[in-house]
């Protein structure tokens, strides 16, 4: 997992955002699809507090589970 320093310019804003995610996708990993996936975080999210930033991670896992049963049941 990679946040650049362009977007997130300190080192401790960066760590805590991965620490974030990870501890996002292990929570809903029995409800994420086997795929690969990318986070691309933009200027002005290391402001965010921990809550928000979980709220929003919560809403990208539901969307990506919704696209993917969608793209899944197209293909049958």
């Amino acid at each position: 997992m990679v946040f650049s320093k362009k977007t997130v310019r300190r080192a401790v804003d960066r760590n805590r955002l991965k620490r974030l995610v990870r501890e996002s996708i292990r929570h809903q990993q029995h409800r994420l699809p086997a795929v690969d996936i990318i986070v691309l975080a933009r200027r002005g999210v290391h402001e965010l507090d921990n809550d928000t930033l979980h709220r929003q991670l919560h809403g990208m896992w539901r969307r990506l589970e919704k696209d993917v049963r969608k793209q899944s049941t197209s293909l049958s």
